[in-house]
């Protein structure tokens, strides 16, 4: 049996099916297992990653552990620390105890102590708590991912023919597929050479914020005005968000850091050891975004994650 913790979510939906397809058992972990009934599980577990108990009988007979869980964006009480680190520890230790094999952790790329982001703290910590726990393990560190930034970045541009990128918009990022990093979990599953590797899973391209609208606009057909959200408004405006919407003022946190911390990776240098195709953004838009021959342009919320 194959735990997949946050099994209902933008990345876990992709996993799922992978696992399936090979014939696995896969059981979800999920606060609302009616977002798991359009999906082909062995077992749904109704839990929390916060609750031992639930973890304690989520993590029973299993013998992979698959960490696709994520706080970014909850209320007060669900974080990055409640759910990134606390929740991985309570996942991890619960491992442990009931004799998991292995565990898939999916932190982030650039994960440390010192980085300006509190999810990639929080994900550099749980990190440390794998790699202490004695557990085999396969840590992979994603980039941002297309398909949730589509829906940031040109969502508004569908909807209403503007946008807005964070700051100048001018720092090189990297950007990977949801359905590559999901290939990325399914090797990871069941090539035993993946065991103890720390991988980054980057995408083909380095590419600015207003270069992505670029794309995005180019390949829907659809242009408009781009904006753009100053770095001290970004900056001022985390600092006053901080107790009134937690949430908000994580975006805002991660909206500035993006624009003017190190996120470009080689991917092709990692992407050369693993046999799994290197999906480009334009390809992602016209799958998922683009418009139809003689329709309107598709909704990015009716294309996007079921997050």
């Amino acid at each position: 049996m194959i735990l997949v913790a946050g099994g209902t979510g933008r990345l876990g939906t992709l996993v799922v099916p992978l696992l399936r397809g090979r014939g696995l058992a896969v059981r979800v972990l999920t606060r609302d297992p009616a977002r798991a009934a359009h999906l082909d599980v062995t077992e749904t577990i109704q839990g929390d990653v916060r609750d031992s108990g639930a973890v304690a009988r989520a993590v029973a007979d299993v013998k992979t552990v698959i960490s696709a869980i994520q706080g970014f964006a909850g209320s007060p009480d669900v974080s990055p620390a409640t759910v990134d680190r606390d929740g991985n520890v309570n996942l991890i230790r619960a491992a442990r105890a009931a004799g998991v094999e292995h565990v898939v952790l999916l932190s982030m790329q650039g994960a440390s102590p010192d980085h300006p982001m509190d999810l990639a703290r929080m994900k550099y910590a749980a990190e440390q708590e794998l790699r202490a726990s004695g557990l085999a393990w396969t840590i992979l560190r994603p980039g941002a991912y297309m398909e949730t930034w589509c829906e940031v970045l040109g969502g508004p541009l569908l909807a209403t023919g503007a946008t807005q990128v964070f700051g100048e918009g001018r720092n090189p990022i990297n950007w990977v597929s949801a359905f590559d990093v999901a290939r990325f979990v399914e090797l990871s599953v069941v090539d035993p050479a993946m065991r103890g590797q720390t991988i980054d899973v980057g995408g083909p391209e380095n590419l600015s914020m207003v270069e992505f609208v670029g794309i995005f606009s180019s390949e829907t057909g659809r242009t408009g005005e781009v904006r753009h959200v100053p770095r001290e408004a970004l900056r001022l405006g985390a600092i006053d968000m901080a107790d009134k919407d937690p949430g908000i003022a994580r975006q805002m946190e991660a909206g500035l850091a993006m624009d003017t911390w190190p996120f470009a990776f080689d991917a092709p240098a990692t992407r050369g050891r693993f046999p799994i195709p290197v999906t480009p953004l334009a390809e992602v838009v016209r799958q998922r975004f683009a418009v139809p021959s003689g329709g309107s342009p598709k909704s990015a919320h009716a294309v996007g994650s079921p997050r």
